[in-house]
């Protein structure tokens, strides 16, 4: 087996079951081509298909689109542009290294829930430069400006990342949209809160492993933000969803050029928990590598979470107290380099 730093070892009962093969076939699947389509008269597929996202985002927190109107060809060039970084030596890629200063850059000791990922990883945000609080501290009103790294011998990686942003903003509005409507919402209910929008870009490699029966590529967590969109390596399948109903780790099952949507936790505050961020892993491979690109969606740093108004009455009021994003966030960043002695921030330290 060769030894293995102990620090990728999972717990015993968060290691993945070998014999796992439950996939999960019914993760919605849910075909956006009537949003390019439909003549304003015509609304019942669109009703149809808020229902389908409603239905998807309360059921199980996960779904998969296709038929969504982002090029193919925007998607080959990023895939191809990652593979091409992740193959450089390491000393390369450590010259652009995120750090506790900037969070943006090349990184391989990830850790989730304390444990390190077996994964390497490169972040670049969407709005540059990005703007969010110095510190975590409550009182401390100092801002900081976050920029991008880029790696010199690959030029065209910024602008697969650039170009790939660009579509899944366009893609995530989209579905933000749907998802105001399906809760009773004006459309654009939710559009505001990303003027200044502290988005990001992850790319993600997998190397093969030689104990994925002890390890995680991602140990199980929920999403922070508002949504993740996930391009799926389409060869090789990893992601594990926690099914609602029985809590079973479930498979999915790559679709081709299908994008894998889930709603983290704002959306959970937003709605007042009629929808629910659901923890998901990811499952490593003994042979294969594995690559994915994941979009978080995510709002300005001043933005105050907490359940929308026009959800909240005295048969349902309030679940959360009011938080601040950008405190969360620089709070959250923390755990990423470190591992701590407490438990890391959860949307739960804000329940009412």
């Amino acid at each position: 087996m060769g030894e293995i730093n102990p620090e990728f070892i999972q717990a015993l009962e968060h290691r993945p079951k070998p014999d796992t093969t439950i996939e999960a076939e019914n993760i919605p699947l849910i075909d956006l081509s009537s949003l390019h389509d439909i003549p304003p008269e015509k609304t019942d597929s669109l009703e149809n298909l808020i229902a389908e996202i409603g239905n998807a985002c309360q059921n199980w927190g996960f779904f998969q689109v296709i038929n969504h109107g982002v090029p193919s060809n925007c998607r080959k060039k990023i895939e191809s542009a990652s593979r091409k970084f992740f193959a450089l030596p390491k000393q390369d890629k450590r010259k652009i290294s995120r750090n506790e200063i900037n969070p943006y850059g090349y990184y391989d000791t990830e850790h989730t829930k304390n444990v390190r990922d077996w994964k390497e990883v490169f972040d670049c945000t969407v709005q540059n430069p990005t703007i969010i609080p110095a510190s975590h501290e409550p009182d401390d009103t100092e801002l900081k400006e976050l920029n991008n790294q880029w790696p010199e011998n690959i030029p065209e990686l910024r602008e697969a990342c650039e170009e790939h942003a660009a579509e899944m903003e366009k893609l995530a509005f989209k579905l933000l949209e749907l998802i105001a409507l399906s809760l009773g919402l004006k459309k654009d209910r939710l559009n505001g809160f990303f003027k200044d929008q502290t988005s990001r870009i992850r790319l993600n490699y997998y190397p093969p492993c030689p104990v994925p029966h002890l390890t995680l590529g991602v140990g199980r967590h929920k999403d922070a933000g508002v949504l993740t969109i996930l391009a799926q390596d389409d060869e090789v399948g990893g992601l594990q969803v926690k099914r609602k109903t029985d809590g079973e780790w479930i498979l999915v099952k790559p679709t081709p050029d299908a994008y894998i949507i889930n709603v983290g936790d704002i959306i959970q505050v937003w709605s007042n928990e009629k929808y629910e961020s659901v923890e998901h892993r990811v499952k490593v491979n003994s042979e294969k590598e594995r690559f994915s690109i994941p979009f978080f969606f995510n709002p300005a740093f001043y933005t105050m979470v907490e359940p929308l108004e026009e959800l909240v009455n005295e048969q349902n009021p309030s679940k959360y107290k009011p938080y601040s994003w950008g405190k969360f966030l620089s709070t959250r960043k923390l755990s990423n380099y470190k591992k701590l002695d407490v438990e890391n921030i959860q949307i739960h330290h804000f329940k009412n």
